[in-house]
Formats: structure tokens, C-alpha cells, sequence
């Protein structure tokens, strides 16, 4: 059974989650800030966490930066902001999903599923990709640009994997938000744009090989 922990200062919205998870078979744990979250993480081996920004003691996002020192869990924030900065800081901090609050609770669940599901990838095989100076090893899981490792949140290794994988193929935004987050009813052209800006940037001078299809998505072209 997974165990999902969920982090929010509002009672009720930790009630509703958490009835709508157990529901769905997982194990729910409760923090109503920062610091609690972070002492449920001590001691409990969590999945998933469902993690609001705006709380007393310690904010989310702290709470997330401290967590992923240690452990690289899965985490989907909450926000009653829906800011492109705070998003962008969040997916900086190797956040998976951010949604903004008020929310459907079946919506959350969709996401923690899809969410989950990726992180228990089929074995493939040796897969490595070689242009000039950029290196892409998808079985060991790394970019190299120029001899140097690229700094890639998981997010951007799945976002290029998958194009990589699928080079040449136009991909439209929706096909991406279905195959790399794993959902596409729930998604939003901008959260693939946002990811697709930052891959960009780590890839340098090599960036050119995303190309933008105007008013449709994006391919790998080598």
C-alpha cells in the first residue's frame, strides 16, 4: 500500500484528501506545517507528498528544499496563488505537479496515481545518445553538456527522455502532458512550456535541438 502524507494548515482540506485517498487504497499520514512534515519523514517511509505552500512555522516550499536533501520524494504542492514564479520555483526545487487551490479532490488523486505510476518505470534497454558535446544516457539516467553534468530536475529527464526516445516525431502538448505526467485532462499547455524553458536552458548551446512547432508542441530533431 502506498503511503501518501499530506501537508496543509486547513483541517478540512487534509479531511477531504485524506477520505478520498484512503477510498482509493493509500495509506495517509498528516502534517499541518513545515516542521510536522518534516518529522513524519523521519520516521515514516512516504510515497508521495501532497504539500500546501502558505502555512505557519515553516512554508512548503522550505519544507520540500529540507526533505530533498535526504529524499527524493514525489511531491505535488498546493497554492492558493497561481503565479508562473511560484510555479517555476517549485519545479526548480524537483516538485512534480503543482495545482492551485480550490481543487477537485478526484483531480489530485488522478494526479497522484499518474504520478506514482511513472516513478515505477518497465526496465529498457541501453539507450545513449551522442551529439558533439551533448551526451544522453537514458539507462544511467544522465546528461552530459560540453564533459560537464547537466543539473536536470527529474521532471526535465522525463521531459528529454521522452522526446529523445520519440526524436524526429512532433509531439503536441497534450500528447506530452499524457505521456511524460501522465494525465491530460488535468493538464495545462503552460506546465510544458515552463518545463521546456528550463530544459532549454540547461542544455546550452544545444538547445537548439528541441524544436517549437508553433501552435501545436515541440520534437527532438538531431
Amino acid at each position: 500500500m502506498n503511503k501518501i502524507l499530506i501537508v496543509d494548515d486547513e483541517k478540512e482540506i487534509r479531511n477531504v484528501l485524506k477520505e478520498y485517498a484512503e477510498f482509493n487504497g493509500y495509506e495517509v499520514f498528516e502534517a499541518s506545517d513545515g516542521f510536522e512534515a518534516i518529522k513524519v519523514m523521519k520516521t515514516t517511509d512516504i510515497n508521495l507528498i501532497i504539500m500546501d505552500i502558505m502555512m505557519p512555522g515553516l512554508d512548503g516550499f522550505s519544507a520540500v528544499k529540507e526533505i530533498k536533501k535526504t529524499k527524493d520524494i514525489p511531491t505535488i504542492m498546493l497554492s492558493a496563488r497561481g503565479e508562473e514564479y511560484d510555479k517555476l520555483f517549485g519545479f526548480e526545487l524537483g516538485v512534480d505537479d503543482y495545482v492551485t487551490k480550490p481543487f477537485s479532490p478526484k483531480e489530485i488523486l488522478a494526479r497522484v496515481a499518474a504520478i506514482l505510476k511513472r516513478k515505477t518505470p518497465a526496465k529498457t534497454a541501453h539507450e545513449k545518445l551522442i551529439l558533439g558535446g551533448l551526451e544522453i544516457d537514458i539507462a544511467g539516467r544522465t546528461v552530459t553538456v560540453d564533459g560537464k553534468k547537466a543539473d536536470l530536475t527529474p521532471k526535465e529527464y522525463e521531459l528529454l527522455f521522452y522526446l529523445v526516445r520519440n526524436k524526429g516525431i512532433a509531439m503536441s502538448r497534450e500528447k506530452l502532458l499524457a505521456d511524460v505526467w501522465g494525465y491530460d485532462f488535468f493538464g495545462e499547455d503552460r506546465t510544458v512550456d515552463t518545463h521546456i524553458k528550463m530544459l532549454r536552458s540547461n542544455l546550452g548551446s544545444y538547445r537548439e535541438h528541441i524544436i517549437t512547432l508553433r501552435g501545436l508542441g515541440y520534437k527532438f530533431e538531431e
